[in-house]
C-alpha cells in the first residue's frame, strides 16, 4: 500500500483540524496516516474502506484454510490421528498440558 505524503498528519495538527472535518474527510474517502513522535501511529479511514478490509481478511483466512486442504488432499495418506494418538507418538503428556494451561 503506497502511502500518499498528503495523507501524513501529526497528532497535534490532527488535534488543530479537528476530529469532525477528519472524520468528515475520511468518509468522503481520504485516508489519514496520524503521525506520533515521527512515527505512523494509526490510520483514519471511512467505514467503507473498513469494511473492504475486513471482507479482505475473511478472505484471506478462507484461502488459508482451502490451501491447507489442498495440500493435505494431494500429500495425505487419508488417515486421521486423534489427538492422544498424536500426543502419545511424540512422548507429549496431555494431562500435564492441561496443568500448565491453568499455571498462566
Amino acid at each position: 500500500m503506497r502511502i500518499d505524503t498528503n495523507d501524513l498528519i501529526s497528532v497535534t495538527d490532527a488535534n488543530s483540524k479537528g476530529v469532525s472535518k477528519l472524520v468528515a474527510e475520511a468518509g468522503e474517502g481520504r485516508q489519514f496516516v496520524l503521525i506520533k513522535n515521527n512515527k505512523p501511529a494509526a490510520v483514519l479511514i471511512g467505514i467503507d474502506k473498513l469494511e473492504r478490509l475486513q471482507q479482505l481478511e475473511e478472505r484471506e483466512e478462507g484461502l488459508k484454510l482451502l490451501a491447507m486442504a489442498v495440500v493435505r488432499s494431494a500429500t495425505g495418506t487419508g488417515r486421521t490421528v486423534s489427538l492422544e494418538e498424536a500426543a502419545d507418538r511424540f512422548g507429549i503428556d496431555l494431562d500435564d498440558l492441561d496443568d500448565d494451561a491453568g499455571e498462566g
